[in-house]
């Protein structure tokens, strides 16, 4: 398989994987959750960004679910352990991590969080920049909205 129908393949597999998430939240949760779910998801999502710039692995462990899919835009999928991993020993280091364009659309215990990320990096030592289109799966687990996948794809130029 060539790495774009691989790529095409993971991304089919994430929006089927979103889609399965929203339908079971809707099915679920006999309506809208309790409280404002819209500023606490929000919350959340600004907690992990934060978390990402300045990594805690408790933080993170925290903030994303155990069957976290987090997919890159190059085609890699990182698991709940990888994705910490990599931001605890620096393999991912965001030195900003700036947020635009966000939108969020909540279904039950579900929350589709959509928006524009740029980004100075530092991974593995190596300075760099990156501009991305993201969307975001959190899902309300208990009484704590849960990260449990994310699709970036690179911002057209």
């Amino acid at each position: 398989m060539s790495m774009v129908n691989a790529v095409k393949a993971i991304r089919r597999g994430l929006v089927v994987a979103g889609l399965g998430v929203v339908m079971a939240g809707c099915a679920t949760s006999g309506g809208a959750p309790a409280g404002d779910g819209k500023a606490e998801v929000t919350a959340a999502a600004e907690r992990l960004r934060l978390a990402m710039i300045d990594p805690n692995a408790s933080t993170l462990d925290g903030l994303v679910a155990e069957q976290l899919s987090y997919g890159h835009s190059g085609g890699r999928v990182d698991t709940k352990q990888s994705f910490i991993g990599d931001l605890m020993n620096g393999k991912s280091d965001f030195v900003t991590l700036d947020l635009t364009e966000q939108t969020v659309a909540l279904s039950g215990d579900v929350a589709l969080i959509r928006h524009a990320l740029s980004a100075q990096t530092n991974d593995s030592g190596k300075a760099g920049t990156v501009s991305l289109k993201v969307l975001q799966v959190w899902q309300r687990q208990g009484a704590q909205w849960k990260l449990v996948a994310r699709q970036a794809v690179r911002t057209p130029t």
